[in-house]
């Protein structure tokens, strides 16, 4: 089973990634995990994408693509894989259509105002463990006892900025994978357990079939 995972930040993808990862045991790859792996590691394109990244300008598609076809091509991808932030313009899901065909587009769609709401309202550890003011009534982490802080794209601002940066270049992925019959929406506006259910049905359905 081979899936994306579209929808804007703050829609809960990381959630619903983990939740895949471990009821359909798919690998989850994510274009920042295929960048990070390459820098630490020194390789050719890891390089490339450094000499960028130095000068503050976005990694190039072609860069981007070739960390992703190869990531693709490990053993653990051969019975399917989950990508979370890739495709991220309609000229990466080009290059995927070249590589693969996908099962599954599952957008999970929830409201602007909701997102926002949700986001800035996200308390963060150094850990990486993330908390929401509305549930969690501390300022420290309960994980490592770490004080929480608010991160700077958390911030009401920043998040419409993000949101902007989404509605122009990776919201057109929507139609792309429309008109291509394989687009799922996953109305994610509930709870993780409540969106979990509906992304069920569909990666359920495509089990059966294969």
């Amino acid at each position: 089973m081979k899936i994306v995972l579209l929808g804007a930040p703050g829609a809960g993808k990381g959630s619903q990634a983990e939740l895949i990862k471990e009821k359909y045991g798919l690998p989850h790859i994510s274009t920042g995990d295929a960048l990070r792996k390459n820098l630490k590691d020194e390789t050719e394109l890891g390089l490339y994408a450094k000499s960028y990244m130095e000068k503050g300008l976005l990694v190039p598609d072609s860069i981007i693509v070739q960390m992703m076809k190869i990531r693709l091509e490990a053993d653990d991808c051969k019975n399917g894989y989950m990508l979370d932030g890739f495709p991220r313009s309609i000229v990466q899901a080009e290059f995927l259509d070249k590589v693969d065909t996908l099962d599954a587009v599952l957008n999970i769609e929830v409201p602007f105002d909701v997102i926002i709401e949700r986001l800035s309202g996200r308390l963060s550890c150094t850990c990486g463990a993330i908390y929401n003011k509305a549930t969690h009534h501390s300022d420290k982490c309960l994980k490592c006892n770490s004080q929480l802080y608010i991160r700077a794209d958390d911030k009401e601002e920043a998040i419409r900025n993000r949101l902007d940066v989404y509605t122009e270049t990776t919201a057109p992925l929507v139609d792309y994978y429309a008109k291509k019959g394989v687009l799922r929406t996953i109305v994610g506006a509930e709870t993780i357990k409540d969106t979990f259910k509906r992304v069920q049905v569909v990666l359920d359905q495509i089990s059966s079939r294969e």
